[in-house]
């Protein structure tokens, strides 16, 4: 049975490539049934001030410490003027959007087709609006048939909630952890209303990818219908 292709979307201030080695347990934990493919924002991002959580991974793995990733990339911002991004910060309108959907539409042409799509943080986010687009036929490039939301929430960004205005049918899995202090577990449970029979893997940890033998289960679980 070919593995599932499933494409990857990082968390703000990570790359394809270190979201590649953050998520190494969850390759290895799944690599009988997906192949993850992993893209890279178009924005770069500028050095953290005190004020912005970036999305990083708590749990531990190679690469730069916690002054971030090298080069690290972002989907949008939601401070047009700073360049910079925060998950609670309310917006009129955002930067880079287009673009990014630009970035990933291409990576569907040229390396697709995709079975599903996976996103981390901003990514996950991300994720539940090119699910959206997908939905409202605004890409005819993307047939995505789920998507995995780890660590999502809704965007804050006023003129993003054309994203949120009907229940998506696309099988989802939002995973969260409920001692995550970057995106707090009940940011991830607002997202829920967005889809229209999302599925739930809780995990006691932080701000990361699951990837225990005890998660298993209910990835599989989850993609064995996509199978």
């Amino acid at each position: 049975m070919a593995p599932l292709r499933v494409l990857c979307i990082h968390g703000y201030r990570q790359t394809g490539a270190s979201f590649r080695d953050k998520t190494g347990a969850l390759r290895k934990l799944l690599k009988k049934q997906v192949e993850l493919v992993y893209l890279s924002a178009p924005h770069c991002v500028q050095q953290a001030s005190s004020e912005e959580a970036p999305d990083k991974d708590s749990a531990p793995g190679p690469g730069p410490g916690p002054g971030g990733d090298e080069d690290p990339r972002g989907w949008w911002f939601s401070d047009i003027q700073a360049r910079s991004f925060s998950a609670q910060q309310q917006c009129e309108e955002s930067l880079g959007l287009d673009e990014s959907v630009t970035v990933v539409r291409e990576a569907v042409k040229v390396r697709g087709p995709f079975d599903g799509i996976l996103g981390f943080s901003q990514g996950a986010a991300f994720v539940a609006m090119l699910c959206s687009l997908q939905e409202q036929k605004l890409e005819p490039e993307f047939s995505f048939r789920f998507a995995i939301l780890v660590a999502g929430f809704r965007s804050a960004c006023k003129e993003h909630q054309k994203f949120y205005s009907a229940p998506l049918q696309i099988p989802s899995l939002h995973v969260f952890g409920l001692e995550d202090r970057v995106i707090p577990d009940n940011m991830s449970r607002e997202l829920l209303p967005s889809f229209q029979d999302p599925q739930l893997l809780t995990h006691p940890g932080g701000h990361f990818v699951p990837a225990a033998s005890a998660h298993r289960q209910s990835y599989q679980d989850f993609l064995k219908s996509f199978q």
